[in-house]
């Protein structure tokens, strides 16, 4: 089960990390812990890895208030002493420290994730709970952490031992630090989650350890979108009943869901539409946690429909940070409506020529088919936004310079916008990106121009 794509870049992380060189963060440079809602929507960022992104930009353009750094393992030599990655030691560290506290001063606050896909984990190489505890200890102390995550997958995963191990550390933890979030995250399947992971839950029962929450991952298990994804979590929570005894309210009150934004490791594909159906799930059913990976992955490949997966794009059509502003609003946030190049407000719109749409406004809600000036620019929406900027984003298509003499360019005619809740028969018609689509066939969340099996043919541009 791979969830964690990770792509070596030997590249710097001096714009993520900042030039502040820090130690030990104390209680005087922590910040208060935020409210949990936060640390249950952190989502997963690497911070040395996959070119990462410079976590306060995307604060700033999202309202994303927490992130889950990504990962602590057993130093790749062996032994029982926590770093990042397996290389790069926590007792010495200073960039991950910079990191937080830039965060921190935002305004926001970090978790952090031990474990994850590969690599030896602290659970295999420390000899007991207490050993594994004291270890992560270290993390919790060093970096002033209000939450933590145990990210349990292979080869730990299927090691009893290890995983034991990993489970008692992590009672050990909540036990010694009052108010410490914890999560437990671990493979998920379309019947909720495996073998092994039915095995860990019985053994955290044993051990009458209650995290958080417990989180599985919906994706790289033959999922085919969010209704499968809903339909595991609906099994897991099942599961989750069966084996501690729980209600039912109280069983969602301690599960959760880790998405994969895009393309997954196994070539299943979840796009905006999947984030937003799970989401409302989770917010209907009162889950407990609904994150994805990564950030790092959050921005739009060079070729936006490329058919492999990529740690540092998600490989479907998508704005900068769309999906973590599903987190965000999880949470409870609104996303920010600023301009997104600037990170200001909205330019007033120059040119010569008079416009008689109304100007762009990046705090209005705009339909597919809607017509607004900017720059001198008459533009209609493609599809539903707010927020992008016409000119930036590819929702706003140019319908060409205002007239000159009170009146607009006369726009192409386009039917009616895409929308992924909509069945379509083959035949119908739609538009999407400026282009008018029609479908050979039966569909229904399959973006125009981005599906496996093509249903859609591109008859240019309206």
């Amino acid at each position: 089960m791979k969830r964690k794509t990770l792509i070596p870049l030997a590249l710097t992380a001096a714009a993520t990390l900042g030039a502040t060189t820090l130690g030990v963060i104390n209680a005087q440079t922590a910040s208060a812990a935020l409210t949990s809602n936060w640390y249950a929507s952190a989502p997963y960022l690497m911070p040395f890895d996959n070119s990462p992104p410079d976590a306060v930009d995307v604060m700033n353009a999202t309202g994303q208030k927490a992130f889950q750094l990504a990962f602590i393992l057993a130093p790749n030599g062996g032994g029982c002493t926590p770093t990042w990655d397996g290389t790069r030691a926590v007792s010495a560290d200073t960039e991950a420290a910079a990191l937080i506290s830039r965060i921190r001063a935002a305004g926001g606050d970090v978790s952090v994730s031990i474990g994850g896909y590969g690599g030896t984990k602290l659970g295999q190489t420390c000899g007991s709970p207490a050993a594994t505890a004291a270890a992560y200890q270290q993390v919790v102390t060093k970096y002033g952490l209000k939450a933590i995550d145990f990210d349990l997958e292979e080869p730990e995963y299927e090691n009893a031992a290890a995983v034991h191990n990993e489970l008692g550390a992590a009672q050990i933890l909540q036990q010694n630090n009052p108010g410490l979030y914890v999560s437990v995250t671990t493979a998920g399947t379309t019947s909720g989650t495996g073998w092994f992971g039915t095995e860990m839950l019985k053994d955290a029962k044993s051990l009458g350890f209650t995290p958080n929450n417990y989180s599985i991952m919906p994706f790289d298990g033959g999922f085919s979108g969010a209704s499968a994804q809903t339909a595991a979590a609906e099994a897991f929570h099942t599961i989750l009943m069966n084996t501690f005894g729980w209600d039912s309210a109280t069983a969602y009150g301690h599960e959760g869901v880790s998405l994969m934004n895009g393309r997954s490791d196994a070539g299943e594909y979840f796009r905006q539409a999947d984030f937003q159906t799970v989401l409302d799930y989770a917010t209907s059913h009162h889950l407990a946690r609904y994150t994805y990976w990564s950030v790092n992955r959050d921005r739009q490949c060079a070729d936006p429909n490329q058919s492999t997966t990529s740690g540092t794009c998600s490989s479907v059509p998508q704005t900068a940070w769309e999906f973590t502003k599903y987190t965000a609003r999880f949470a409870g946030a609104t996303p920010p409506t600023t301009n997104p190049t600037t990170g200001g407000p909205p330019p007033t719109t120059p040119g010569t020529g008079t416009c008689t749409a109304a100007a762009w406004n990046s705090g209005t809600a705009y339909s597919g088919g809607a017509l607004v000036s900017y720059n001198g620019h008459t533009w209609k929406a493609a599809w539903w936004t707010q927020g992008e900027t016409p000119g930036s984003a590819s929702v706003w298509v140019d319908q060409g310079t205002c007239g000159g003499t009170g009146g607009t360019t006369q726009p192409p005619t386009c039917p009616a916008a895409w929308s992924a809740g909509t069945a379509y028969n083959g035949g119908a018609t739609v538009s999407y990106g400026g282009h008018k689509w029609t479908a050979k066939w039966w569909t229904q969340g399959d973006i125009p121009g981005n599906n496996a099996q093509n249903v859609w043919t591109d008859n240019g541009a309206c």
